[in-house]
């Protein structure tokens, strides 16, 4: 059986949340978002190595909050970096063969069922990422300031887990920065390797506003 890890990527500064504490941080169904996300995980199975990644203001914090929860799940930290792209990288540099997911710190909600089809696939293809359709009309803005229509059956939102061989992801991350590099997917895809796609799941929210807190304790309740 291949290594498996994850690389919980919670560097960020939530600031469309509105609050002075970044999201991952913020309680649900009686503890933080992030503790839900690591959990998630260690369900899934319990020897997977957990590289989570933060930022270096809020190590103490993050430390304070797993003494007063209580909280348990074996985790290696990593320090975020400038963007996105960079915290990844700067979680990779603890993990060395197998294969590696990535995910978001404020996505507490992928099911084992997930996790383990997100893994299942990128054993064969090397590079998988989970994906719903899309269900609202789309349009695209043209340079002349007008829009189109784009066929919303051709189009999918992507989640994460997005998971990798090692070897391939961190080969993928020795190109340079580009701003297109939204995801980890779009890294690997630049460097010239195919994405397979898996179904993902619509409770796999990402908590990005105030709304979502409602909607994850809703998703809790069920």
């Amino acid at each position: 059986m291949s290594d498996k890890h994850v690389i919980i990527v919670a560097g960020g500064k939530g600031l469309r949340m509105g609050t002075d504490i970044p999201k991952q941080f913020l309680p649900i169904g009686g503890k933080p978002v992030l503790m839900w996300t690591l959990e998630a995980f260690a369900k899934y199975r319990r020897d997977i190595h957990i590289v989570l990644v933060l930022p270096e203001s809020f190590l103490d914090y993050w430390s304070g909050l797993c003494s007063h929860y209580h909280f348990a799940v074996a985790h290696e930290i990593a320090f975020g970096g400038e963007t996105r792209f960079h915290s990844v990288k700067n979680g990779l540099e603890k993990i060395h063969s197998g294969y590696v997911a990535v995910h978001d710190g404020a996505r507490p909600f992928a099911s084992e069922k997930l996790i383990a089809s997100c893994f299942g696939d990128a054993e064969k293809k090397q590079a998988t990422i989970p994906v719903v359709p899309m269900t609202d009309s789309c349009r695209i803005l043209e340079p002349d300031g007008g829009s189109r229509i784009l066929n919303r059956s051709c189009l999918r939102l992507v989640q994460t887990p997005q998971v990798f061989s090692v070897d391939l992801l961190k080969k993928a991350y020795d190109v340079p920065f580009q701003q297109i590099f939204t995801d980890d997917a779009s890294v690997v895809e630049y460097w010239g390797h195919r994405i397979s796609l898996v179904e993902g799941e619509t409770n796999n929210i990402k908590i990005t506003n105030p709304i979502d807190l409602k909607m994850g304790e809703w998703i809790l309740g069920e």
